[in-house]
């Protein structure tokens, strides 16, 4: 059905209007499905570019309240490129089901962010192999970035669009390796 969009400056009374549409129904907060043990999650955020990326850390941390996430331990390296080894150390403490890792690469420096990108999400796959540790990543490396407001302004967004969605998969995740450990465990699998 097609509706037309009223100015709000136009009032219209009910008499006027032909014929009254119900409101529309809000959806209900979704209720996320709850964790047979309690989880732990190490975020590790990379502190070049902070303001950006602390974006995907506090959406991760509200989503992930939202999913029954509620034990989460935040970390500051300088870099991406300190991360994996980070995580790594975390990973075998075995103090964490999962571990997240947040950071802007971008071009200068000594490296380029073409290689740091890709080298830091291999040793973070690496990472997780190795552990059994699940490890997310928030890495992002744009094409081009320049440091301006403008640009500044949409990877803040863009990171906390990032945040949701890694807070979405880790949960998701852990509550599958939880499933599934369980179905080893008691020889279903």
């Amino acid at each position: 059905m097609n509706q037309m969009l009223q100015d709000p400056q136009v009032q219209t009374s009910k008499a006027e209007t032909p014929q009254s549409q119900p409101p529309v129904p809000q959806d209900p907060v979704k209720e996320h499905p709850r964790f047979a043990k309690p989880q732990r999650v190490a975020f590790v955020q990379a502190s070049w570019h902070r303001d950006v990326v602390a974006e995907a850390r506090i959406a991760f941390m509200k989503e992930a309240e939202a999913r029954h996430l509620t034990h989460v331990d935040v970390f500051e390296v300088p870099g991406s490129f300190e991360i994996p080894l980070h995580a790594q150390v975390l990973a075998k403490t075995r103090r964490y089901t999962a571990i997240v890792a947040a950071g802007l690469v971008v071009d200068g420096g000594i490296y380029r962010h073409e290689f740091v990108a890709d080298t830091v999400i291999k040793a973070l796959m690496d990472v997780q192999l190795r552990t059994e540790v699940p490890v997310f990543s928030a890495v992002l490396t744009p094409q081009q970035f320049h440091e301006t407001e403008v640009h500044y302004d949409f990877f803040r967004r863009h990171f906390a669009i990032k945040g949701v969605e890694v807070a979405a998969a880790c949960a998701e995740t852990l509550l599958g390796l939880e499933r599934l450990r369980g179905q080893v465990a008691a020889g279903i699998v």
